[in-house]
Formats: C-alpha cells, structure tokens, sequence
C-alpha cells in the first residue's frame, strides 16, 4: 500500500442524495451512524477528492440504491491490509470504524491462505450434506463457550442469526414476545428492527413485528430515570423496570440485548446478574447479541465473561469470516436443541465449507497472537489517553470504553450535557482528514472500534490524530478551554 497524506485533491464533491443535505437530522435518528447527507460531508469531499474518485462515485450513486449510513458514499477504498485502509488517491487511513469486521486485521494472510486452501478443495455444501471446516468450526465455538453453550448455527450476516434466535425462543418457551432495549441495533431485517430499537431503521415503514416490548438501556450518562451517574444504582433502575416488565406481560419468550451497546454503553455485571435472575424467574430466554464486538475486541473472546453470566443463546459475527467471508453464528444451550421438526432458516450458505474455514483460521490467528489479551492491555491503555484528552478538551463530556471498543461522548456543556452533535461530525471529518477513519454514534458519540492487531504505536497515533482535531474543532468553535 502506499503512503500518501490525507486531505489531497480537489473538486465538486457527487451527488449527496439531494435536499436531504439540508434537512435537520435529530441525535436519534443517528443512532447507528452518520449521515451521509450532510453539508460537511459534501464539504469534505469536494476538499479532498480527485476526479477519478468522483467518476466512480458518481457511477456508485447511479447504479446503487440510495440509503441512509450507505450510498451515496463518502470515498472510494482502493486497498486494505492490517489496521489500514487506502482509497483510490492512495492516502492512507488508521481504520477504527471497520464495520466491525477487522479483529485479525484487513487482509490477514492465514485467513486468505485458509480461504484459497478451501476453494482447492471444496468450495460449497449442498444442501443435506456436511463437511469438516463447519464441523469444526462449531467444535471450536462449543471449546470456547462456557459449559451449557453448546449447540450451533451458522448464517451469512448477524441479522439472520439475531432473526434464528428469536425463531428458536418462539419454538422453545412456546411463546413470541420479546422484551429488548431502545437505541439497540440487532439487524436491518423486518424482525430485527422490530426488536431492535433505532428511529433510523423502524420509522415510517407501517407495523412491526408484534409483541416487540422495549425498554430503556442501561445509559448513566443520559438515564431516563434521571439517577445520573449513581454508581450502583441507576443500572439496577433500568434491571427493575425490566423486571417489571416482564412480570406485567407475564408471557415472553425472551429478553434480547446486546451485552454492551456498540456505542458504547457499559453496563455494571450487576445489571446483567439481575436480568438473568428476571429471566429465570419469569420463564424468559436471554439472547445476548455480541455480533460486532465478540471474537475478543473487549479483552474477553465472548464479552459477557465480563459480567459473570451466562446466556441461553449468544450471537456472534461480523468478524468470525476474518474481514473477508460473509459469516455469522447462534450458540445455544443443549436444551434448546427442540426444533427439528422444523427450519430455523434454511440457509442456503448455512455450511459453506470456504466461509466456515475463514472463521477457523480467524480464531487460530487470535489465539496463537494472543490478541485478547492483547485488546485487553491496549484498550487499558488507550482509555487512559482518552481520559487525559478529557482533561484538556471541553468538548469531551465523558469517555468510556472495554477493550478496543471505546467511546467518546461530546457535549457543548458538561454541565447541561447538551450533545455537540454538530461538532462530532466536525471531529470526524477533522481526523479522516489527519487520516484517522472512524464513525460517530448518537449523533455526539465518537465511536473507535480498533482491529486487535493494532500496535501501541498505532493507537498512540490515533488518539493524537484525535487529540489534534479535537484542537481545532474547539477553536472554530469557541469551546476551547
């Protein structure tokens, strides 16, 4: 890859989707990301693309439909490798967006190998028959899990494996409400917006799925209840009126979540001991959705070992195809094993021998780099640099973080805690800029989702990248300090 700086070129920036460029966006309908219609964007792009980007954007928008988060897109990649993206110019980028899917880094060569290896060999299953990579990768999954988890299936995206274990607590408990938690993201399926909890995915599209019961998450920063930052407490608020949920409907089937929001939110082990005994006490299923961030992004291969609970079902994706195959999975307890009279999802790529040898190669690179660990000591790190930038930065309002999933919350007023949602966005573009790539969530969150490859060195020049831009946004905006 080559080494050119971010910020070359010049041009009129393509087609941003029309007037919705100047239509105010509301911090949550930004839930999951930024927008791709806005006036700074249009600004960023007509400062720092060359002609050549522009014809293939240009092509991208005519040919793609148009949506939120996606098309009309911000640039053209070019190349990936490691924790780096490069575009077309050739200007460089740290990547700690990813999608998610970059734990073993863009690129990796035991991934790649494996994948080339497999389509010598066996390049697809039908359906009706099995072979060995599926089989051992769901051995492996059943080796990593806690006991109990220990009956797998895998699917092409972690919507499908989300849409599965809903299916699958319907089947069990012989119930179909859920109860899950506003703001969450669990998919962009007609069943996973209804159970998940995000504006920008269920508005305007007529009745959802029903029985959908939701929730206020576990969020001190921002608590509904109004018990701020009460150490202790305000989760234990949020656990309760679950609770009380649960008992008022009296017949769900599951509580689906996930185990930390990707924004991210922490909740205390505390909060999730109290749901699971919810769980238990009312005949509920708990479905913990660890889709973008299992695969040891917190510093433990599945994030609730951090909070000393155990689910009946855990989803797990994004990274499991190494960055490179399209590939989810459910683990499940032994007893829900109860639907074989009938298909969960019948998935055509269900067992695809490439896919399945991707997500083995991808957990031996993990484990014989050790990057759990890894992620664990860096993001202990890392979230202190983030700390000391409060220190010096007004914008900051609160930093939070578990692993290389980390979070930092921008405010106008740390005493009001009014979002700076606009300047959130003019800290993004600051630092893709400097050639930092990463999104904001909730409108004023900067969300870094660091690949578990990252050296120290790297991240250090993240957060000064962050540092910097954070700098010059607080001037132009008369928040410095």
């Amino acid at each position: 890859m080559s080494s050119g700086a971010a910020g070359a070129g010049r041009g009129t920036a393509p087609d941003a989707g029309g007037d919705l460029a100047s239509t105010p966006i509301g911090r949550r309908q930004l839930s999951e990301g930024d927008s791709n219609s806005t006036a700074r964007r249009a600004a960023w792009q007509a400062e720092n693309l060359d002609e050549a980007t522009r014809r293939l954007l240009a092509d991208d928008s005519r040919y793609f439909l148009h949506q939120s988060l996606s098309t009309p897109c911000l640039n053209v990649e070019h190349a990936a490798e490691g924790p780096w993206i490069e575009d077309l110019a050739g200007r460089r980028y740290l990547d700690f967006h990813g999608n998610a899917v970059h734990q073993v880094g863009f690129a990796n060569q035991r991934v790649i190998a494996a994948v080339k290896d497999q389509l010598d060999t066996l390049s697809f299953t039908t359906r009706r028959y099995t072979n060995a990579p599926a089989i051992a990768l769901a051995r492996k999954l059943v080796d990593l899990a806690p006991d109990g988890l220990d009956r797998v299936l895998f699917t092409t995206s972690g919507a499908t494996a989300n849409s599965a274990a809903i299916q699958l607590a319907r089947v069990a408990t012989g119930r179909h409400k859920t109860v899950s938690l506003w703001d969450a993201f669990h998919g962009g399926t007609i069943d996973t917006i209804s159970v998940g909890g995000e504006s920008q995915f269920r508005s305007g599209l007529g009745p959802l799925m029903s029985g959908t019961e939701h929730v206020p998450p576990p969020e001190p920063y921002r608590c509904v209840f109004g018990c701020l930052d009460r150490a202790g407490t305000c989760d234990l608020t949020c656990a309760r009126y679950l609770d009380y949920v649960l008992e008022k409907e009296g017949d769900v089937a599951a509580v689906i979540a996930e185990t930390i929001r990707n924004a991210p939110y922490i909740p205390t082990p505390e909060y999730w001991q109290a749901v699971r005994a919810s769980c238990d006490r009312h005949g509920a299923l708990l479905i913990l959705d660890e889709i973008p961030h299992a695969l040891g992004r917190t510093g433990r291969f599945f994030t609730f070992e951090h909070f000393g609970v155990t689910p009946d079902i855990v989803t797990v994706g994004k990274g499991l195809g190494g960055g490179i195959m399209p590939l989810a999975a459910l683990i499940a307890r032994d007893s829900l094993n109860v639907a074989a009279d009938r298909a969960l999802g019948h998935f055509t790529h269900e067992k695809n021998p490439v896919a399945c040898a991707a997500g083995l190669a991808t957990i031996a690179e993990i484990e014989d780099r050790d990057l759990v660990a890894q992620a664990r000591i860096l993001g202990e790190w890392g979230l202190e640099r983030l700390r000391e930038l409060k220190e010096r930065h007004p914008l900051i309002g609160d930093v939070r973080g578990l692993g290389l999933l980390m979070g930092v919350e921008l405010v106008r007023d740390r005493a009001t805690r009014e979002p700076a949602v606009d300047q959130a966005e003019a800290v993004m573009y600051a630092a893709l800029s400097r050639g930092l790539n990463f999104k904001t969530v909730m409108g004023n969150i900067l969300h870094l989702s660091a690949p578990l490859v990252i050296t120290r060195e790297q991240l250090g020049l993240a957060i000064a990248i962050l540092d910097d831009s954070l700098s010059e946004v607080e001037r132009d905006s008369g928040l410095s300090g």
